[in-house]
């Protein structure tokens, strides 16, 4: 009884501290664990599974892995993550296999992709059953009763994501239904080195390609484009289950130069090594520092504008600078920052069609203030900018399907600002070792590298205090293997 009233306790907890969003997806998960359960929140589905002796301790750890809430493995369950990956590897699973495929497709859609995949699903569900606010998981659950998705009936939902041009996500279903064929597969949310929920956690943050929610973690994802260690793992990482290199599965790379590097410093500790790397690997490289926030915006834009690009191969932009959680600073300071989530929508297919279908890589030093919490909302907004530029309406791309949200290849490192306080000079060992790594190693797909960078900086993590710690997230929905040099 006291190990009752204990695990009740435990079950309040976790459902007073679970959002909306993690409380649909904990609700989704469990559907197939006990199928005559019907519980309409997440205290009476863990109650009724508690009782029925199908919820263990290490079921529950499971369930906080699998939405990600390692605080509250932490707090509440006294785990780590690393402990329950332990176990998920020789141990049954209570989740199944579909359910985690799908809560992660889910995540990596944006609205634009989820009101398209509602449209196309008209035909098939009728229109009375397609209200246009519905989430991912609530249109699997109708599928679902249809008798249209099932674990082993995706060819519906591969097929819709084909013509929303997310590849990548049918790419995953492919991958599990592999998967699915052969022995269990043990399952774990990768790339833990990366991102907090993989993303910027803004939601407005469209990209929505997720590696976990906590910090300095190292990575776990065992293919080849992404992070790994010796386990079979989720299907996290959208655009990294892509076949072995292939003529037509390469980025065309043989522009003289490759592209446009843009590198915005506005510490001034690592300028020097970026332009050399960068140069090396034959870009043309544009260097500005010491900008204020209305210069860096200022010349964001205007490289935005330029119909240059239509005779490159590629496009890198560098941003080096202080910041809030999701924004960046310039030496003035004079606003609450540039949004993170504008920079990547100035350069997104439909606002720089110039860029269309290339990829654009963005590498992020950020050096965050610990009162970012309290920035001003009040970002000033930047107009879409094909739209507004008359060079921009001069050149027009050939008609093409690609979707303005592919080919983005995202690396930002978080950073303790107080590093600087402490030591001005301080050059950032997220970009001392990817210029290294570039220069050495470029004839490697950047995926690979960048799984390497994770590693090494995890391996520094753990010799550091917090506040000496680099936390990397990683984003992409690079549709093919990008090799940076033009062998």
């Amino acid at each position: 009884k006291a190990l009752c009233r204990m695990f009740a306790e435990v079950i309040h907890q976790i459902d007073e501290a679970l959002d909306e969003d993690e409380r649909e997806m904990l609700l989704f998960l469990c559907r197939d664990v006990v199928a005559d359960v019907s519980a309409f929140n997440v205290r009476d589905l863990l109650d009724s599974l508690n009782e029925r002796g199908k919820l263990s301790f290490m079921g529950l750890a499971e369930l906080l892995y699998r939405v990600r809430r390692f605080d509250l493995l932490k707090r509440i369950l006294k785990m780590d993550k690393r402990t329950v990956e332990a176990y998920l590897l020789g141990h049954p699973h209570l989740v199944s296999d579909y359910r985690v495929l799908m809560t992660e497709i889910g995540e990596h859609l944006d609205k634009s992709d989820m009101s398209s995949l509602i449209f196309l699903m008209k035909d098939y569900m009728g229109r009375g059953k397609t209200a246009k606010d519905k989430s991912f998981l609530d249109l699997v659950m109708e599928l679902e009763k249809l008798n249209l998705v099932a674990p082993d009936q995706l060819e519906l939902l591969e097929k819709c994501l084909k013509n929303i041009h997310r590849i990548d996500l049918k790419t995953k279903i492919q991958k599990y239904k592999q998967s699915a064929q052969g022995a269990e597969t043990s399952y774990v949310n990768g790339l833990q080195a990366s991102l907090p929920n993989l993303s910027i956690k803004d939601p407005s943050y469209n990209l929505r390609l997720q590696n976990g929610r906590s910090k300095g973690q190292r990575p776990m994802v065992s293919h080849p484009d992404i992070q790994r260690e010796p386990v079979k793992t989720s299907v996290q990482e959208s655009g990294a289950f892509l076949p072995r290199p292939i003529p037509e599965d390469r980025y065309r790379m043989q522009s003289k130069p490759l592209g446009i590097c843009l590198i915005l410093d506005c510490i001034g500790n690592d300028t020097d090594v970026l332009q050399h790397t960068f140069t090396s690997l034959g870009f043309e490289v544009r260097c500005f520092s010491f900008l204020t926030m209305d210069l860096m915006t200022d010349h964001l834009k205007q490289v935005a504008y330029w119909t240059h690009h239509q005779d490159k191969d590629s496009f890198v932009c560098v941003l080096v600078s202080r910041g809030g959680s999701q924004s960046l600073f310039g030496v003035d300071r004079t606003h609450s920052g540039l949004s993170l989530d504008q920079i990547r929508r100035m350069f997104r297919g439909d606002a720089c069609p110039s860029l269309l279908g290339k990829p654009k890589l963005f590498f992020i030093q950020n050096y965050e203030k610990s009162e970012s919490h309290t920035e001003d909302s009040s970002l000033p907004e930047v107009d879409g900018l094909a739209a507004s530029n008359m060079d921009a309406k001069a050149w027009q791309p050939e008609p093409c399907t690609v979707h303005p949200e592919a080919d983005f290849f995202w690396s930002l490192c978080k950073a303790d600002a107080s590093l600087l306080d402490r030591c001005p000079t301080l050059s950032s060992r997220y970009l001392q070792c990817l210029s290294q790594k570039l220069q050495q190693e470029r004839s490697r797909p950047l995926v690979d590298l960048h799984l390497e960078l994770n590693s090494n900086m995890y391996d520094w993590n753990r010799g550091v205090p917090d506040k000496e710690k680099y936390h990397i997230l990683l984003q992409h929905t690079l549709r093919k293997k990008l090799f940076l040099s033009c062998k």
